[in-house]
């Protein structure tokens, strides 16, 4: 039976605990959300240095040998610094860096044939056609799942980490794509002439209420955002 005293004992702890938690949470600067995407987003990055470094050691063409190791070395930095942000909430040891591919932006157009594509069923069978498109898959799919987590992250310091990692994501996976078409392992079709034409002039702009609106927008460019400086100064 629990007596008077450890009663109130038990109250008083409760009550201490009830005190102590907004400040306990202010230490803590993550959403609930937030946590949780961010944690699928270095869960998967961390996944695709593995399957890169598989990657690395079946590939046979020494130019996409090149860039599975470029790129490699560049997604491990950047799991690093956005590791180092999550842990701590605070500024990284350096910011985000910017990805450049070696691939010209020169696209071939227009469809050839080719034999059917069906699963393979050996591992000797796995190819650079096969490893690239699993590389260009790893990084469409992070590109997707580290934006749904930036729409979700409330610390400022790892929103923008996030935000400015999707573009590098999005160049790494033009770049294998680049290579792919090159080797006429991504074949791009493209519509009839007067289809096309027809799309594209398919739309307008908004006249002169668009002409305001850029007037609008432009005079609000002139005047300083404190936010967005204030972000732009966490990572510099």
């Amino acid at each position: 039976m629990i007596t008077q005293q450890q009663q109130n004992t038990m109250q008083t702890a409760s009550t201490n605990n009830m005190m102590a938690s907004p400040n306990m949470a202010r230490t803590v600067n993550h959403g609930a959300h937030e946590i949780l995407d961010v944690h699928e987003v270095i869960s998967g990055t961390l996944g695709t240095i593995d399957q890169y470094l598989m990657f690395e050691q079946q590939i046979k063409d020494p130019e996409l040998k090149d860039i599975v190791v470029r790129q490699r070395q560049f997604i491990t930095d950047q799991y690093n610094v956005l590791v180092e942000c999550f842990k701590t909430g605070q500024d990284p040891s350096h910011p985000t860096s910017s990805y450049m591919m070696k691939q010209s932006n020169d696209v071939v157009y227009g469809m050839k044939s080719s034999q059917p594509t069906k699963p393979k069923q050996s591992a000797a069978e796995i190819d650079d056609k096969c490893l690239s498109s699993l590389m260009l898959g790893c990084m469409k799919s992070s590109a997707q799942t580290m934006t749904m987590a930036a729409g979700e992250a409330t610390n400022p310091i790892v929103r923008r980490v996030l935000q400015d990692s999707i573009p590098n994501y999005l160049e790494m996976a033009y770049e294998i794509f680049l290579y792919q078409n090159k080797k006429e392992y991504y074949q791009v079709p493209q519509l009839k002439e007067e289809d096309t034409q027809q799309l594209l002039n398919s739309f307008a702009t908004g006249g002169s209420q668009g002409t305001q609106g850029m007037q609008n927008i432009q005079g609000m460019q002139g005047i300083p955002n404190m936010q967005s400086n204030q972000q732009n100064r966490i990572l510099q």
